[in-house]
Formats: C-alpha cells, sequence, structure tokens
C-alpha cells in the first residue's frame, strides 16, 4: 500500500470518528438555529405569542451555553411615552455601507428591507445541515466494518456535551 493511500485511509477513518462525533451537535444546533431564524424562541412586544419553555430553554442553550434564562424586568407603563433615542449613524457614512435602522416612537424598527425571503433562505440552510447530518449518521453505519465503535462514539457525542452541561 502506498504512503498516499494510506494517508487517504487515515484522512478518511478521522473524518467518519469526527463526523460522528459531532453529528449530535450539528443536529441540535441546526435544529434550534432553524427555530431561531423566524423568532419562535421569543416574544414579541404587541404579540399574544408565548414560545414554549422548552423552546425558550434550546435557545438560550444554543446562544449562552447554559440552560438558565434570564428574567427580564417588567417594563414601566409608561415606557412607550418615552421617546426612542436617536441613531447615531457612523462617522463616516461612506466608509459603513449598511444604514442603521431608524426607530419609531411605537418602538417598531423602521426597516424597507424585507428580511423574508433571507430567513426562508437560511431556514432550508438548518433543514439541509440536518437531513445532511442524518445522512452521513447514515452512511457511518452502513459502510462501516465497525458498527459498535461507532455507536460508542456516536453515545459519547450526545454524553459529553450534557455533561459538560451540568459541570
Amino acid at each position: 500500500m502506498s504512503a498516499s493511500h494510506q494517508f487517504l485511509k487515515l484522512v478518511r477513518q478521522i473524518h467518519l470518528y469526527v463526523g460522528v462525533f459531532i453529528a449530535p451537535a450539528l443536529l441540535f444546533f441546526a435544529l434550534t438555529g432553524g427555530l431561531q431564524v423566524f423568532s419562535l424562541h421569543e416574544t414579541t412586544r404587541g404579540s399574544d405569542y408565548k414560545p414554549p419553555a422548552w423552546l425558550v430553554t434550546l435557545a438560550q442553550v444554543h446562544k449562552k451555553q447554559t440552560a438558565v434564562v434570564p428574567v427580564h424586568k417588567a417594563r414601566p407603563a409608561d415606557a412607550d411615552n418615552h421617546p426612542a433615542p436617536p441613531v447615531v449613524a457612523a462617522p463616516n457614512a461612506a466608509a459603513n455601507p449598511i444604514a442603521p435602522m431608524q426607530v419609531k416612537p411605537d418602538g417598531q424598527h423602521d426597516d424597507a428591507r424585507h428580511p423574508i425571503l433571507l430567513k426562508i433562505f437560511f431556514a432550508f440552510v438548518a433543514l439541509g445541515l440536518f437531513v445532511s447530518t442524518l445522512i452521513g449518521l447514515y452512511m457511518a453505519y452502513r459502510y462501516s466494518r465497525k458498527p459498535g465503535l461507532i455507536t460508542v462514539i456516536l453515545a459519547a457525542g450526545v454524553l459529553l456535551p450534557i455533561v459538560l452541561a451540568f459541570v
């Protein structure tokens, strides 16, 4: 066996084992990130939507690596009557091609862009990452001569983040 063939075999094995180990984290981040694209993990001002507690917790783990969700203080009733602070533009507006968002007096952002197409794109990216990871796990089992080792590595990829979360 040539040296280049041995090297490629080693690289394929490393790719297999590392991929199986990080697959649970990829699945977690793809799922929670896909849900966060549409802000399903948070309430918005003026909305009756209240996200489920499990979704809020998973989003908190995704963003801050902790399950502790900070408690936000209730806004005073007269807080809506105060004008929003003005947006300060960058000193050199030509150097900053992204214009700052203006805030209306009612607290809503005056954003002429419609980000729904970008949100849909990133939702498809999250779905693609999720499905691709599942296919990779299937292939790891289907084409491996050591399914027991694959199972141990996959279990380690599931258990290690859980253990580290409680340390």
